[in-house]
């Protein structure tokens, strides 16, 4: 089983969620109109045999104004700072507001994210071979636990703008990105460093290593670069309420493109689309919904420098995948990396407790899941410097839907303040056994 977290026993919210300088409005559902601010914070804590101990915090600050708009927000900043003992670490700030310009939504994101063993294992999904003992200590065909791993530090810094279209339902989007990614291969002494011979890392080369020398990652792009990113779309947007929607349409379209005149080596324009629909169970209104994604990206021109590939582009928040826990659970984080891809998320969300605990909003919600994800157009690449031995493992098997499924748990403050637990398996063995996913929010 693999095991995905940020965030340690769940229930420390109860203590680490404060209301600042809020006052609050008796409604008829029993529920409190929020005003002002609040914030709610938890410790990162985690282990890992490779990268070591993970330590650090997350806060979640909002502003309501005058609760005319609640549950939804007028502003929210989110600040995280996590490191680990072996090098890896997140710097994070993403400020999300409706209201500072008026009838225009603004988030910007400023990250660095570093880390020393990040996931990959190829291109292109089931075509590329993925053999649990290469990575698994005592195993016959054992080689290295880093070997489906390679290091990534990332620069990454966003501001997205909405504006309306005659009501708030409709809104153009025009944005700007900017990528800057260093990669390189693990670097194994570190991660060696205080461990007993038995238990260190072999001096062998990794996946990663391998496709550096066979040319099928080109050399110029084998250490990173820097990608700016230029958006423009369409958004549709019915929902009542954006952190757990019962009802509603979220859709958008989004053009991308990283031209040459503004520095990228590798220039190329790419289309994301992304479909989203929640769905009252009658009788059930706000305690029973049902919710679908589907997404499809695709280079419309171009060639995209492999360390772009592994990214799911939206207007909230630009996400590692597909596999993992934001897209597809249950399955292997990167697994699935191709030219295009398509995937999809079903949820069946029930929230059978609902109460309020020292004037805060709370609600525990149960959520069952099935999420499949493939890839429509592989990635490009050379073989010629593949050894004849070895090119079996670039063929391995014809694509095919990666599907996992499972089951998770919800604990809310104020509706928007929510920790997520999921517990996902996949239904292939090429794609992983299983994944415990413990971080912020519905995935969609």
């Amino acid at each position: 089983m693999k095991i995905t977290y940020k965030l340690m026993l769940p229930l420390v919210l109860f203590f680490a969620t404060m209301q600042a300088f809020a006052q609050t409005d008796s409604v008829p559902s029993g529920e409190k109109v929020k005003k002002g601010f609040s914030f709610g914070g938890v410790p990162v804590v985690a282990y890992n045999t490779d990268v070591g101990f993970k330590y650090g915090a997350l806060v979640n600050l909002y502003h309501y104004g005058d609760g005319s708009r609640y549950p939804n927000y007028d502003h929210s900043l989110y600040l995280e700072w996590s490191r680990t003992t072996k090098g890896s670490g997140i710097n994070q700030l993403i400020y999300e507001t409706q209201t500072l310009i008026p009838k225009t939504r603004m988030i910007v994101e400023a990250s660095y994210l570093t880390e020393i063993a990040l996931d990959f294992y190829g291109f292109n999904g089931y075509q590329a071979y993925f053999n649990p003992d290469f990575s698994t200590t005592g195993a016959d065909d054992y080689i290295s636990r880093i070997y489906y791993k390679h290091s990534r530090n990332l620069l990454r810094l966003k501001a997205d703008f909405q504006g309306n279209i005659k009501t708030e339902k409709t809104r153009w989007l025009a944005g700007f990105e900017h990528y800057g990614t260093e990669v390189s291969t693990v670097d194994i002494a570190k991660l060696n460093e205080d461990k007993a011979p038995a238990d260190q890392l072999p001096p062998v080369p990794t996946l990663y290593d391998k496709y550096v020398g066979w040319g099928v990652i080109p050399v110029d792009q084998k250490d990173g670069g820097n990608v700016n990113i230029f958006k423009v779309g369409f958004v549709y947007d019915t929902r009542p309420t954006e952190a757990n929607p019962d009802k509603g349409l979220w859709d958008e379209v989004i053009l991308m493109s990283a031209p040459s005149f503004a520095g990228n080596d590798n220039a190329y324009n790419r289309l994301a689309v992304m479909h989203r629909h929640y769905i009252t169970i009658p009788g059930v209104p706000n305690r029973l919904t049902f919710a679908y994604r589907l997404a499809y990206q695709a280079t419309l021109s171009g060639e995209m420098p492999f360390y772009m590939l592994p990214y799911v582009i939206d207007t909230k928040q630009t996400r590692d995948g597909l596999g993992g826990g934001n897209n597809l659970r249950g399955i292997m984080r990167n697994r699935v990396v191709g030219n295009d891809f398509a995937f999809g998320n079903a949820e069946l969300r029930w929230i059978p407790f609902k109460t309020v605990v020292l004037g805060q909003n709370f609600y525990i919600g149960l959520n069952a899941f099935a999420d499949a994800g493939i890839i429509t157009k592989p990635y490009d690449f050379e073989k010629a410097g593949i050894p004849t031995e070895e090119l079996h493992y670039f063929e391995h098997l014809d694509e095919k839907p990666h599907i996992g499924y499972g089951a998770g748990v919800r604990f809310a403050i104020n509706n928007n303040f929510i920790i997520a637990v999921d517990y996902g398996m996949a239904a292939d063995k090429q794609d992983g056994s299983s994944g415990l996913y413990i971080a912020l929010n519905y995935i969609f």
